[in-house]
């Protein structure tokens, strides 16, 4: 039995898929998410063999989530469209396949056959992702948009990853790495990446090694391992 999570941002177009799916006997449909933001952590919770993804959603679109994961987050992917324009792109992010809605019966027969042969080329992370401009936040009820540029650090604990601007501290479902790899993000510490661009001032020495101001004032802990690339960073 095929595991697939079903992402799309249209109520009735995201039931309908996983009727579909059930229909065949082929898929067992383990979760369903309503933006890409949803996605995130249900990717990481039910592990699901196939994600069948819609391209065009408000806030984060179905490429830009893909950009947004670990490789080790990202199952098979099917990217489901209401426009054949997007056939093109689809495949260039090596998915397994792509359906246009309405989906019909006997196209998604197709598309389960193809993943019965097996997983196939590379995963889409395996390709360059575009670099992040924005990062998904989550608020009490809505999803904030951070703009890199904004960002002066983040920090990861037991709670979460969260971004810190000027304003205040937002969380994300986004890992370090990828906001380190992605956004341009320097690590500083296990725990902690900062905007280069944010820097006001290293204070050095310390048992961490050194502690870096940004300009709103906060401190960041730098540990002795990663100085040296801060100071390269910095051209000091």
């Amino acid at each position: 039995m095929i595991r697939a999570l079903v992402v799309d941002d249209e109520v009735h177009a995201r039931e309908e898929l996983a009727a579909l799916l059930a229909e065949t006997g082929a898929v067992e449909v383990v979760g369903a998410c309503a933006n890409a933001v949803e996605a995130i952590p249900a990717l990481r919770r039910l592990r699901p063999d196939v994600l069948f993804l819609d391209v065009q959603m408000p806030a984060v679109s179905g490429f830009e989530l893909l950009g947004m994961l670990d490789a080790a987050e990202l199952p098979r992917v099917v990217f489901v469209t209401a426009h054949d324009a997007f056939a093109l792109r689809a495949f260039e992010e090596n998915a397994v396949d792509y359906l246009l809605k309405p989906v019909e019966p006997a196209r998604l027969r197709r598309t389960i056959d193809r993943l019965r042969q097996g997983p196939g080329g590379p995963l889409p992370a395996a390709l360059a992702a575009p670099p992040l401009r924005r990062v998904p936040c989550l608020g009490a009820r809505a999803i904030r948009l951070v703009d890199v540029a904004e960002i002066e650090s983040v920090r990861s604990s037991e709670a979460g990853v969260h971004v810190i601007t000027a304003a205040g501290e937002h969380f994300t479902e986004l890992t370090l790495r990828v906001l380190e790899e992605r956004a341009g993000l320097l690590r500083v510490h296990k725990q902690h990446l900062v905007n280069v661009e944010r820097v006001m001032e290293i204070e050095l020495g310390g048992e961490e090694g050194a502690t870096v101001r940004t300009r709103s004032g906060r401190a960041v802990p730098v540990s002795r391992r990663f100085l040296p690339g801060l100071k390269q960073r910095l051209g000091i």
